[in-house]
């Protein structure tokens, strides 16, 4: 049998917040779903991004506790130009979300930047420099 990643989940504290944070990245997060317990968007590609309150988690898993020690997890976004990945992150920075690396032009030829979502999650930003 061979596995096939179909979704990426996070736990999030606070429902609102974080599709905030993913609709301002240009993600189609349904208009109502800020008070559900559990959100999923279908990325392009067919891959699927959901979202999990700590209540919900813990629902199935009572003793769920959040990773320490930091970020665990990065999501890499490619956006269309080099252009593109400067706009985005002054976009999101500019409306208050941690920037944790400014863009810069990576040795391995992507234009690059990281930002923080509300959770501390590192949401990478990249585009061929060529």
């Amino acid at each position: 049998m061979k596995a096939q990643l179909d979704l990426v989940g996070l736990v999030v504290t606070d429902m609102a917040r974080s599709l905030a944070f993913y609709r301002r990245l240009g993600l189609d997060v349904p208009a109502d779903a800020d008070q559900q317990p559990h959100v999923e968007t279908t990325l392009p590609g067919g891959m699927r991004l959901a979202w999990d309150t700590i209540d919900t988690v813990r629902s199935f898993n009572p003793d769920w506790q959040p990773a320490t020690g930091g970020p665990q997890i990065a999501l890499a976004f490619l956006l269309d130009s080099p252009a593109e990945v400067d706009a985005m992150y002054r976009h999101l920075t500019e409306a208050s979300y941690a920037g944790d690396k400014a863009p810069w032009d990576a040795f391995w030829g992507q234009r690059y930047a990281v930002v923080h979502d509300p959770d501390g999650n590192g949401i990478d930003l990249f585009a061929p420099l060529t």
